[in-house]
């Protein structure tokens, strides 16, 4: 007997940021490690050396521990600069995870970022309850990013 699985609403979000598609896309990637929250949202809270994201698709994107430690957050599932993204979320490897589009418009000079972070069916039981935690995550993630670019 299969059993049904009820999907749960993607997150979705979006920002403006006052400068090209281009630069945009590098401070989301490659400069991550400057404004990403390791402080808070990392699995070295606090003790985050510098944060990889490598630029192919099946790449790794993952945080390096001043105790020399790495840990993966997600692998690149679509690398398509400087408009689009997908990576395959999963900190942690016991689980199934989650999906997150990134795509980048020009708007005049600046550039509009749409984040979806989708596949929370994936988490069964959990999956509502993770959901509603990033969804409140991704605005200060964002919040982050937005001033990380100015």
């Amino acid at each position: 007997m299969m059993s049904e699985t009820t999907l749960v609403a993607p997150v979705v979000k979006s920002v403006t940021v006052d400068c090209p598609v281009e630069r945009a896309f590098t401070v989301f990637t490659r400069e991550i490690g400057s404004w990403w929250p390791t402080e808070s949202h990392s699995l070295h809270p606090g003790e985050v050396e510098r944060v990889v994201w490598e630029e192919i698709d099946g790449g790794a994107v993952y945080e390096l521990a001043t105790n020399g430690e790495r840990a993966q957050w997600a692998t690149v599932l679509r690398w398509e600069p400087p408009h689009r993204l997908v990576i395959a979320w999963q900190v942690n490897p016991d689980r199934l995870g989650t999906e997150v589009e990134v795509r980048f418009t020009d708007e005049g000079g600046r550039t509009r970022v749409d984040l979806e972070h989708r596949g929370w069916e994936n988490l069964e039981a959990d999956g509502a309850e993770m959901r509603a935690s990033y969804d409140t995550g991704w605005d200060h993630v964002l919040g982050r990013f937005v001033e990380g670019t100015a």
